[in-house]
């Protein structure tokens, strides 16, 4: 994959769209990405395959520009492909994305599903990784009603489904 690859369509390039059951690689539970050899390696080529994550009404999907071709290429993913990699303590919490975005911290948009942590943005669920588990846990409490996330002086509880739009 090419830096280039964030550029918008252009008219010179023609643009090949690629389904998710061709894709060669794909995105395990984990956020880690995948091909028929392993686990991807390569700190840089991990970094830009997920800032390049992308989606439309089609699903997700990264690209690349190679001379005068746009490839789109829809990947297979277990759960989603969307991370929380890092719990920045400022004020409110800051959330950073394997996509290289970062958003505040909404306690009400938290719910647990299958044992896991997710934030949920717009239609979009975001899963928490090991290292943003432990760095978000000293806010978190368990209950006897369940789990709750507490932050000053404010408490609120996390529900075990993914909240309502």
């Amino acid at each position: 994959m090419n830096p280039d690859d964030d550029r918008p369509p252009t008219p010179h390039l023609h643009e090949v769209v690629i389904p998710k059951e061709k894709a060669v690689f794909w995105m395990d539970g984990r956020g880690r990405w995948q091909n028929r050899h392993g686990r991807f390696e390569h700190k840089r080529i991990i970094d830009h395959f997920n800032r390049s994550i992308r989606r439309d009404e089609d699903g997700y999907f990264v690209t690349q520009v190679r001379g005068e071709v746009r490839e789109k290429v829809y990947f297979p993913y277990e759960d989603t492909p969307l991370f929380i990699v890092r719990v920045s303590p400022e004020v409110p919490l800051r959330l950073d994305l394997n996509t290289g975005e970062t958003i505040p911290l909404d306690p009400a948009a938290l719910f647990v599903e299958s044992d896991q942590l997710y934030h949920k943005s717009g239609d979009a669920r975001i899963k928490f990784t090991d290292r943003a588990l432990l760095a978000i846990s000293p806010y978190l409490e368990e209950r006897a009603d369940g789990l709750s996330i507490c932050i000053d002086d404010h408490t609120w509880p996390i529900p075990d489904r993914c909240p309502a739009p």
